[in-house]
């Protein structure tokens, strides 16, 4: 050692050359343990991916394939190639268009109203006020309910004696009586709608006070100092700030709107004359009932197209703008 250097240069330059020395071990150390975390995580990964195989992946190839053949669910004699006959079928076939109307209705309705509703109710118990962890679990108790329950439920309410019209009747002191809900084709679809808003507002709530929290609250307080109302607030901060979870509610929102089936199936079965009935309950009707499995499965190749249309023409018109 020199007579100028210090005396812990040595020891310092002999444990980076220690290191650099055991350095390819350690990397050989770091190789081993990304790889032990790989093949870890594709196990755990695996259970998931089988799932989506068997229950999405397999049944949409299968629909695909047999939406061209003659298909039957119980048949002594093999499936044979049928072109688009299913096809040209299903497009000359009056209940088809009638369902496709029945649910641009439920949706159309449906979207904005639970939408704004779910929005609603957000803003109230998203205001600082007593009890609204209450109010938050009695708007949410109608989701965590199974949807066949709660169709009975309300299937029991719309009867002709049922408790709608009880209390109808004695709010108004028996000067109107309440129609058999479900069995008028005027008011069967209205009565689905409520008892399909009813279920799942709650579940569209939780996403939109979710997305009210993510605001920051240095906006609002900003806000309040430049003396702006209410309706300004919303309007300029709240509204812009939920961008993104108003694009995830509408898409939501719609897939399930057009995805109609436990309410129909329970408390109508598509009835009064069609006038409830939808494409998926039809596929499912033509498939089981009819065992048309053929049809069925172009029934569900079509609205897939359907849905993936929609949902593109939505996502669309909610980008983001430069």
């Amino acid at each position: 050692m020199s007579s100028g250097q210090s005396p812990l240069v040595a020891p310092l330059e002999g444990v980076a050359l220690d290191e650099f020395a055991h350095r390819p071990s350690a990397r050989r150390r770091t190789a081993r343990g990304l790889r032990v975390e790989r093949r870890v995580g594709l196990a755990m990964v695996a259970p998931a991916v089988l799932l989506l195989l068997l229950f999405i992946v397999v049944p949409a190839a299968l629909a695909f394939g047999l939406a061209f053949t003659n298909a039957r669910l119980i048949s002594p004699y093999p499936a044979t190639f049928a072109g688009i006959d299913n096809f040209a079928r299903l497009f000359t076939d009056a209940s088809f268009w009638r369902a496709l109307l029945n649910i641009a209705y439920f949706a159309i309705v449906v979207v904005p109203l639970q939408g704004g509703l779910a929005l609603v109710l957000a803003l109230l118990i998203n205001s600082k006020v007593r009890g609204t962890t209450f109010f938050r679990t009695v708007y949410f108790l109608p989701v965590v309910t199974s949807m066949v329950v709660v169709s009975l439920l309300w299937l029991f309410m719309y009867r002709q004696d049922g408790l709608i019209n009880i209390v109808i009747e004695r709010v108004t002191f028996g000067l109107v009586q309440g129609p058999d809900w479900l069995a008028d084709p005027a008011t069967s679809m209205p009565a689905i709608i409520l008892m399909s808003v009813w279920q799942g507002v709650g579940f569209h709530m939780i996403i939109w006070l979710s997305g009210l929290q993510t605001i920051s609250a240095d906006l609002y307080e900003a806000a309040d100092l430049d003396g702006t109302s209410r309706w300004q607030r919303f309007w300029y901060i709240t509204w812009p700030g939920l961008r993104n979870t108003r694009n995830l509610i509408l898409v939501t929102i719609t897939i399930q709107a057009l995805a109609l089936f436990t309410q129909i199936s329970v408390m109508t079965q598509g009835g009064p004359l069609d006038s409830t009935t939808t494409v998926v309950y039809q596929a499912v009707e033509s498939g089981y009932s009819q065992q048309e499995t053929g049809y069925a499965s172009a029934i569900s190749l079509v609205f897939f197209v359907l849905v993936l249309i929609v949902s593109g023409i939505q996502r669309y018109l909610t980008r983001e703008k430069d």
